[in-house]
Formats: structure tokens, sequence, C-alpha cells
């Protein structure tokens, strides 16, 4: 009889564990479903028919509702939808790899080169994340009008790169700081360049933030409004956002092409981030666990 508390205590150690687990895995898939409600309720507007849509909510659809692809073919084709998305993706692929191509060898050189003045110029990157950027809007269009940038993509390029670039030092700094220093010696012993070293080194290695990164700006910038309309000024260029917007003021009452609309803006970076989710939690989770 005395042997049996000593064999039961690892059983009921396992049986707290699976119970704490269990209940931590019930709250997380009780918050995902909650979170995933308005994109379901979004997703299933978006094929109903105008009068379904005004007669009753989202949730009596299912099962049995009727639905239709017309609210699609509508908002891409009758409204114009696939000109504005196309500016979305002129802008925002080379907005997210402006930030990410200068972002990367300054990380670099902050996070393992020694020079004069390197903390300075890592707490005036660190200080530059908290600038709001509602302050750089009007010098920043009085430069662009001097140099003839407003109203073209190239403009809003180097806006985005601009205020992007802080936050990606930032974030690439860390995880570069945390990269083996061994390996960049043995590199060196072996005769390898800074430029060598940082291509095929630091940038493999550096993968899961990178992703990061880039998810983090690509949603950034494909969500972004109030910035297109200020630098570029050309309704031919508006991105979807803008669209978007013009359609709720234009036809405020139509609900079934602003789902159409606004679940073809989302689709994208959804897909963005299944595409890079790999990367992006190895990234997110990097540095947390040592050893």
């Amino acid at each position: 009889m005395s042997l049996a508390p000593p064999r039961m205590a690892p059983l009921l150690h396992r049986l707290a564990g699976m119970t704490r687990r269990g209940a931590v895995h019930a709250t997380l898939l009780l918050v995902g479903a909650v979170w995933l409600v308005p994109t379901l309720g979004l997703f299933v507007t978006s094929w109903r028919p105008s009068a379904d849509v005004a007669a009753s909510g989202w949730w009596t659809a299912l099962p049995g509702g009727t639905f239709t692809a017309g609210n699609y073919r509508e908002v891409l084709t009758v409204r114009g939808f696939e000109i504005s998305l196309l500016n979305s993706v002129l802008i925002a692929l080379p907005a997210t790899l402006l930030p990410i191509v200068f972002a990367a060898p300054a990380a670099y050189a902050l996070a393992w080169h020694r020079f004069r003045g390197r903390r300075f110029a890592f707490l005036a990157v660190v200080a530059l994340l908290v600038v709001p950027l509602q302050l750089t809007w009007v010098p920043i269009l009085k430069l662009f009008n001097l140099l003839g940038l407003t109203g073209s993509f190239v403009g809003i390029w180097l806006a985005h790169t601009a205020f992007g670039l802080p936050f990606a030092i930032f974030l690439l700094h860390d995880f570069m700081a945390e990269l083996p220093g061994a390996v960049f010696e043995s590199a060196r012993i072996d005769g390898a360049s800074e430029l060598r070293l940082f291509l095929t080194i630091v940038l493999p290695l550096s993968t899961p933030a990178l992703a990061s990164l880039a998810i983090f700006q690509f949603v950034w910038v494909w969500n972004d409004l109030i910035n297109a309309l200020i630098f570029l000024q050309d309704r031919g260029k508006y991105p979807l956002t803008a669209a978007i917007q013009g359609l709720l003021s234009s036809y405020g009452s139509e609900w079934h092409l602003l789902a159409a609309g606004s679940f073809v803006s989302m689709s994208v970076p959804l897909l963005v981030f299944v595409a890079l989710q790999r990367h992006f939690i190895r990234g997110l989770t990097a540095g947390a666990v040592k050893g």
C-alpha cells in the first residue's frame, strides 16, 4: 500500500498537465471562433443577392440559402475594382521589398559592427517609432511637390519605405543580434568578405525575421488609405482601399457589393500570411527559448 502514492503521482501529474493544456486549447478555440465570426459573416454576405441581404441577416442563409457570384463580377468589372486591385499590387510589392532591402544591412551593421555612434544611431531608430505619421505628411508632400514625385508610384514607394524603415530595422536588429557569433568568426577566418558573409550567412539565417517583416509591411501598405490619398492624388492610381471607400460613399445601401469588395481586399493579405506563416511563427518565437 505504501507504494501506491509514488505510482499515482506521475499519472496525476500527467492528468493535471492534460487538463491545463485542454483549458488553454479550449480558450484559444473560443477566441479564434469569435475572431472568425465577422469574417464568416462578410464572406456569406458577399455571395448573397441584394434582396436577401436587405431582408435577413447572414446567419439565416445557412443552410439552404441562395448564393450568387454576381456580386464579385459586378465589383471587379462594372465598378472597376480590377484597376484598383492592380494598383494595390503595384504599390504594395515595392513598398514591401524596399524597406527590407535597406533595413537588413542597416540592422546587421547595428547588431554586429562596432563604430562610433552605434548606440546613438540605434536609439534614434527606436525614437522614430513613436513619431506620429501625421507630423511628416506636410513636409514630405512639399518635398515631393518640389521633386515632382506627387502623384507617382515612386513617391508612394518612398513614403512607405521611410515610414516602415524604423520598425524594420528594429525588428531585424533584435533577431540578428541573437545569431551565433561563432559562425561569423569562422567565416571571416575562411576569408569571407563582409558582403559575402551578409548574403550567404546572415540573410539565410534571418529568413524567419524577414518573412515576419514582409507580412507586417505588406499588410500595413495593403490596408493603407490615407497615405495613398495624400501622395497619389490621382484616382486612376488609387489602391483598393480607396475604391472601397468610394463604393461606401456612393453605394452605402448596397451591402452585398461592399462585402464582396471588402473580401477581395482582405483575401490577398490572407493568402500572403498563409504562404509565409511557417516563417512568420518562427520569426515571432525566435529568441523566446535559448539553448
